[in-house]
């Protein structure tokens, strides 16, 4: 029997169908904010991530599925959707149109990690990027519908924000020097990861999940208490915006972006249902990104969520059924197929989702089907109902039945539905 890849998986039945309410969801919000729908390749030339996510990272050295292509292109699939939205930005010259632009994606990603409880290789990401305004309101809107997310999706009470500041190439530098000082006192008990990135990404080592490493670095100097004047006022501005928005957050001084172009805000949206992935979301603002890709010097922020975890938080609240069909029809071979079948996509038609028994089995069996498929109605065409030109139509719910003329089926359950 052949099996999946490891860390690929099948999404069926009951987390199909959270699956399409938070891709619903999704799209609404988006729309709501005024965002326009972008569709980035799967597969990219390997440089773009290089150069956009930065070659010393973890997903690049470790994690990327990346190989050579018959020609001699070295190509890898996406491990994340901001590095090939701004090429795509930068290649089709989109930074001549006036005003900010917004885009939002959803879609595939692959990295090749370890396995594990909200984790796999392949995953699904939604995310945002703005291009054209580097102001505190922007960065404030943006946090802000990450939040309405949650709160749309019903797991506002599952997640809570995290923001910070990690300043900019002027106020940087300095902070980098006494970061590096103070972890240099304390090498000989950084990992071996951490030791290769004090010198290319200090402030990555915030961030490493090595026990050793956070027991250090919990009293290491932090980004927040170093930033000079206009970095500071930036986030003064942003958490004023986020507290007219009625937004909660905490600041959390460790959390880092470690590339060079990441600048002044990053926020997080985080859990402690998942296990150990506590990241459902994570953002920030990269004004160096579009200019390293090749554009003009062009300021951007955006943040990616992970559908996959958010879908696993909102199949907590147990909201959705298994199945949920609106009609299922039951008729009988050469006595009333064909006419079942016409008010079978009469239905259809008119948006309500409708079904029927194609073998035209025993009634008992059809029924048996509609309350498998979680019918609210059937509609029952005997050999009498087709003489007559009448069905029967069940309420499954409150158990009522009336006699209804085939015409007039699709009106009556319309109606039905629209009050329920």
């Amino acid at each position: 029997m052949y099996q999946k890849v490891k860390g690929f998986r099948d999404i069926y039945g009951l987390e199909s169908r959270y699956w399409n309410k938070v891709e619903k969801v999704f799209k609404q919000t988006f729309k709501s904010f005024n965002f326009e729908e972008f569709y980035i390749p799967v597969l990219e030339k390997t440089e773009v991530f290089n150069r956009g996510i930065g070659s010393t990272t973890d997903i690049v050295e470790k994690e990327m599925f990346a190989f050579e292509d018959r020609d001699g292109t070295h190509v890898a699939l996406r491990p994340e959707g901001t590095a090939s939205l701004v090429r795509a930005f930068v290649e089709n010259k989109l930074y001549n149109t006036p005003g900010i632009s917004k885009y939002y994606y959803i879609g595939p990603m692959f990295r090749r990690e370890r396995p594990q409880k909200g984790r796999f290789r392949q995953f699904t990401q939604a995310g945002i990027e703005v291009f054209g305004s580097g102001g505190p309101a922007v960065d404030a809107d943006i946090i802000y519908l990450l939040y309405k997310l949650a709160e749309n999706i019903g797991i506002k009470d599952f997640v809570s924000m995290e923001i910070n500041s990690i300043g900019c190439p002027v106020c940087r530098p300095a902070y980098n020097e006494k970061l590096v000082a103070y972890l240099k006192s304390h090498s000989e008990s950084l990992c071996e990861d951490c030791l290769r990135r004090l010198d290319k990404n200090p402030m990555r080592i915030l961030d490493c999940k090595n026990d050793k490493c956070k027991t250090i670095t919990k009293d290491a100097p932090v980004a927040i208490d170093h930033l000079c004047g206009e970095c500071g006022d930036h986030f003064e501005g942003v958490k004023g915006y986020l507290d007219a928005l009625n937004v909660p957050y905490n600041i959390n001084p460790m959390m880092v972006r470690g590339l060079d172009y990441y600048v002044r805000t990053a926020f997080e949206m985080v859990t402690d249902k998942l296990g150990s992935q506590s990241a459902v979301g994570a953002g920030g603002r990269y004004d160096g990104l579009v200019q390293l890709l090749g554009g003009p010097d062009e300021p951007g922020i955006g943040f990616a969520v992970g559908l996959d975890r958010l879908v696993s938080l909102a199949m907590l609240n147990e909201t959705e059924k298994e199945n949920d069909l609106d009609v299922f029809v039951i008729c009988f071979k050469d006595a009333s197929d064909k006419i079942a079948i016409k008010l079978m996509n009469e239905l259809r038609s008119k948006g309500i989702s409708a079904d029927m028994d194609y073998d035209f089995r025993k009634m008992k069996k059809q029924f048996s089907l509609a309350d498998r498929y979680g019918a609210l109605f059937t509609v029952v065409i005997g050999e009498d109902e087709a003489a007559k030109g009448t069905a029967s139509v069940k309420d499954m719910l409150a158990g009522t039945q009336e006699e209804i003329e085939i015409t007039q089926v699709t009106a009556y359950i319309s109606d039905k539905l629209r009050r329920n």
